[in-house]
């Protein structure tokens, strides 16, 4: 375990980052690349899902992000699909594509793929693996009314063409979700894993088992890393404090260690449940216990070397 930073108040994001009893901040001295983050063109693209969310009911951009972050500095991204309406996948796969075209900080992207397909998906994994920013694809899994959504012949099928491509697999369930999705690593030993959102543990209401169980398991299996992301969102979006998510992201400190654990600021979901700077901080201070190399693999180098980004 990480030394633990004294405090539970929440950072307000209007005051200096050392306020509201926080302590000292170990500011981070080098740019960050943030490995998960979410683009949203309200105008090109339907999100259904966001619905319920009026907060997001605008365009997200990068230096919407670059201004959020600050006085960090945000080197690169990983953009992360959006669960765009059905059938604009592909589109937005080749929009973020063209977005990088002009903006270097955009470097790498997970695009969505309905797996589901089985072998018939091929064609247009094929497609999205010549984008220059294609590094993963993601199908949500949260949001599959089927528990063996995961373990279906099909899935497992496209699943396993992943690596031909040089892709990888970013998991986003919900931690009831995780024995099967264990099942389904285990039986996919050639791909590569990023879990999204260490698992989205039940924070709000204080749950830790069985969850500690599934990520110690998951992290046995060296084709596995974690994001250390979407982590204030499962906790009361108004009242969550440092110390109610400390046991969570110190488990998944203690599983995976710093070396396969990836800094993902969420955003602009986030935002449901406090600023860019909250989060970012938050973790910070986290890990204030970290060396200077061991703090940079965990907000830059982890990404870079997990996505493939030229750096």
């Amino acid at each position: 375990m990480f030394p633990r930073s004294s405090g539970s108040a929440k950072l307000d994001a209007s005051a200096p980052l050392g306020a509201r009893g926080l302590g000292p901040i170990s500011m981070i001295d080098f740019p960050i690349i943030d490995s998960h983050i979410h683009l949203l063109d309200q105008k090109r693209f339907g999100y259904a899902w966001a619905a319920g969310a009026p907060k997001l009911k605008r365009d997200w951009t990068v230096n919407d992000l670059a201004n959020a972050a600050k006085p960090y500095e945000i080197e690169g991204l990983v953009f992360v699909e959006v669960d765009v309406d059905m059938p604009q996948y592909l589109d937005e796969a080749e929009w973020v594509d063209g977005l990088a075209a002009s903006d270097k900080r955009v470097m790498g992207a997970v695009v969505c793929l309905p797996l589901e397909k089985g072998a018939a998906i091929e064609p247009e994994m094929a497609r999205v693996a010549k984008l220059k920013t294609a590094r993963g694809v993601r199908r949500l899994i949260q949001n599959q009314p089927d528990p063996e959504f995961v373990l279906k012949p099909g899935f497992l099928e496209a699943l396993r063409l992943l690596p031909k491509y040089n892709l990888s697999f970013d998991v986003c369930i919900f931690h009831s979700q995780a024995p099967n999705t264990l099942a389904m690593m285990r039986q996919c030993p050639e791909v590569s894993f990023i879990l999204d959102h260490i698992g989205k543990p039940g924070i709000k209401a204080g749950l830790l088992d069985p969850w500690r169980a599934h990520i110690r398991a998951m992290a046995a299996l060296p084709n596995v890393v974690c994001k250390l992301s979407g982590v204030t969102t499962e906790a009361d979006h108004e009242t969550w404090t440092r110390d109610q998510l400390r046991p969570y992201i110190d488990h998944v400190i203690d599983c995976f260690g710093p070396d396969r654990i990836l800094y993902g600021g969420d955003w602009p979901v986030s935002e449901l449940a406090g600023s860019y700077l909250q989060w970012l901080a938050t973790l910070d201070l986290a890990t204030a216990g970290f060396s200077p190399a061991e703090k940079r693999k965990l907000f830059r180098d982890n990404a870079a070397r997990a996505y493939r980004l030229a750096v």
